[in-house]
């Protein structure tokens, strides 16, 4: 018999009435029923999930094999179960409770062999309330590892796996676990995988939250019992890795997701003695992972937290977990303490004497927040116009320094320039229940880019827009636009400007897809020649010796008369004729041709260094016809120019050989 591709392996316990989807989930998929196994281990259930596990059978036979055992207590030794039974070449893991999107397995199989992939993730979706991990879903992945990536931040069970790598490491669930198993087989699998793949393009896996609660990372309650993974799982990173980057990317997440778990869930509730035993335990557990050089990486409540945990300081702990908990349900923001130009969070036992706590355990400098909105963002002519708010989320607004920046994208070099700081009363009072206010965050700037580098002007490039955002000798920066008012253009506006004589081209953008303000100074991304369009060459009406040229300029801007066409002959005479501008840009040019001299003129739409050649003079056009002192003259196309422009003027009676041969 054919070995299928997949194995899909459900581990069932009173599932129902969810295990119908899930079932129908996996049978039903794209990759095709002569490529899948479904293996579903029921686990003693109590419910109808046996009934309809045999309904299913009946309905899929060769495809469905069900699996009956006694209760064992946890999802591992089911799951086990079926991985000894499973003969694909790959194996995923489905929680009877959820269901895959229809082409999960398709998608996440040619992810592994395209890539050559032990471990596949597929995007995670939350189902009635059930929160589902994001952070590594942001993009697609084809190969990544757990120190590259977010990948470690989930470790559920419910992956693509390449069976090989199973077998060759025997790995399984551990049985004497029945919370915090999924870490240990998955962290192992992860650390040994040759390659993992993301596929983020497509919801994989529906992650349902059960109606009663009873999904099975949610049945035990017991800390002692949650407390018993956590040092395995230590084990297993300090046996597996080195110390250095790599163990620390992994430790940040038991140290902040596991730790906070543990603390915020049933041990709260327990008696004193159990809430002494299990501190000691984790504060052993946390020992080999915590050190001071990774306090970089942690967010200051989570410093606080194994502070207190290591110095086994029970009340403090308690208090500083229900603290916690409270800002989770107000969602309010803490107000912070500034000094000497760093902010600490107002937490519980901020610079308590007889607690002792180290200021760094308080320290949210590096978390502070920008914001900030622009109301005004324009060009006139060589001159940026800005105009908005900016400020530190709870730094109130003395002592204000804000500056702008024009940073050069390629090179990194930038300028600081000064902005007027103004008035912003009352803002900040419809945010955070209105406890911080930032009344002087406002700002205005004037930037002329042929002063801007430090008196003289900016060089060609794309210049971001930043802004350094201080107060109270903090400062931090934030790129700027993608906040703004609505009447504020995202549209590039291209202007020609005068810069010591030479035309250079501006353009004001909000790139894509964030929308941040950026200067193109020299025609990086947005060219000047597209901006001009001929479109009509013709006798104007009621002036059969005046030739009109009309076309459009899509500029915002240029200079009085800089925009002209150029006539030249072939006896090295030039002229020019400046351009008429009408409305949404259209212009006119009028040529007298009876003011031009004898011979055949070329030409071209020019502005500054650019220059558009005219059109080719249709041939249908008539002559036109004057006398000049009484003698016949006339302008006609040249019938034999091609695409090009070109005009024979001549005296009636002249050799005709002016214009070359078919004239």
């Amino acid at each position: 018999m054919t070995a299928p591709t997949v194995s899909v392996i459900i581990a069932a316990y009173n599932s129902m009435p969810y295990l119908t989807r899930c079932v129908s989930s996996a049978v039903e998929q794209s990759i095709g029923r002569e490529n899948l196994e479904v293996i579903v281990v029921d686990d003693g259930s109590t419910d109808g999930t046996a009934a309809e596990l045999e309904r299913l059978s009946s309905l899929h036979p060769g495809l469905l094999q069900v699996v009956r055992q006694v209760n064992s207590g946890g999802p591992s030794a089911p799951r086990n179960v079926g991985l000894d039974r499973a003969r694909g070449r790959f194996v995923f893991f489905l929680d009877a409770d959820d269901y895959l999107g229809p082409e999960a397995l398709e998608r996440m199989v040619r992810a592994a062999e395209q890539n050559g992939t032990d471990i596949v993730l597929g995007r995670m979706v939350g189902v009635g309330g059930r929160g589902a991990p994001t952070s590594m879903f942001r993009r697609s992945q084809p190969r990544t590892d757990v120190f590259s990536s977010r990948v470690y931040w989930t470790l559920n069970p419910m992956k693509l796996f390449r069976r090989d790598l199973l077998e060759r490491h025997g790995l399984r669930f551990p049985t004497d676990l029945t919370i915090g198993e999924d870490q240990l087989f998955v962290g192992a699998a992860y650390l040994k995988a040759s390659g993992i793949s993301v596929v983020a393009d497509y919801d994989c896996l529906f992650w349902v939250l059960r109606d009663d609660g009873a999904n099975i990372t949610r049945r035990t309650s017991s800390s002692e019992v949650r407390m018993r993974f956590l040092p395995r799982v230590v084990d297993m990173v300090l046996e597996n890795t080195s110390p250095g980057p790599g163990r620390d990317h992994l430790a940040h997440r038991h140290l902040t997701v596991d730790v906070w778990e543990l603390l915020a869930d049933q041990w709260v509730f327990e008696p004193r003695g159990i809430q002494q035993k299990m501190l000691a335990q984790l504060s052993e557990a946390v020992e080999p992972l915590w050190h001071e050089g990774m306090n970089e990486r942690l967010s200051a409540m989570a410093r606080l937290r194994l502070h207190l945990i290591r110095h086994r300081m029970l009340d403090e702990l308690l208090k500083v977990v229900e603290f916690e908990k409270e800002i989770s349900r107000s969602k309010a923001a803490t107000p912070v303490v500034v000094d000497e130009g760093r902010a600490y969070a107002h937490y519980p036992y901020l610079r308590d004497p007889a607690r002792a706590i180290p200021d760094s355990c308080y320290d949210v400098t590096a978390q502070l927040g920008t914001r900030h909105h622009v109301t005004r963002a324009e060009l006139s002519e060589a001159v940026l116009h800005l105009a908005g708010h900016a400020y530190l989320h709870r730094v109130e607004t003395r002592s204000v320094t804000t500056e702008l920046i024009l940073r050069e994208r390629d090179t990194a070099v930038e300028y600081r320039l000064p902005v007027t700081h103004t008035a912003t009363p009352g803002l900040g009072a419809e945010a955070d229940e209105g406890r911080f206010t930032y009344d002087l965050a406002g700002f205005e700037a004037a930037v002329d880019i042929t002063t801007a580098a430090d008196g003289g002007p900016l060089g060609d490039g794309l210049w971001d827009l930043y802004l350094s955002v201080g107060a109270q000798g903090i400062s931090k920066e934030v790129r700027i636009g993608a906040k703004r008012a609505e009447g504020v253009s995202a549209r590039p506006s291209t202007y020609l400007v005068d810069v010591d004589g030479v035309l250079r081209s501006l353009t004001l953008y909000a790139t894509k897809p964030y929308g941040n303000f950026t200067l193109d100074l020299g025609e990086r991304k947005h060219k000047v020649l597209p901006r001009l369009s001929l479109d009509g060459i013709g006798w104007a009406a009621g002036a059969p010796t005046e030739l009109e040229i009309t076309g459009r300029c899509a500029l915002d801007g240029y200079p009085d008369g800089a925009l002209k066409v150029v006539l030249d002959d072939d006896r090295g005479g030039t002229v020019s004729f400046v351009t008429r501008q009408a409305a949404d840009g259209r212009f006119v040019v009028r040529v007298p041709v009876r003011e031009l001299a004898v011979g055949v003129w070329g030409g071209e739409l020019r502005i500054g260094s650019w220059a558009l050649p005219l059109p080719q003079v249709p041939r249908s056009l008539p002559p036109a016809k004057w006398r000049r002192r009484a003698l016949p003259w006339y302008a006609e196309p040249v019938r034999d120019a091609g695409d090009r422009f070109a005009l024979l003027v001549a005296r009636a009676g002249l050799v005709r050989g002016l214009a070359g041969p078919g004239t």
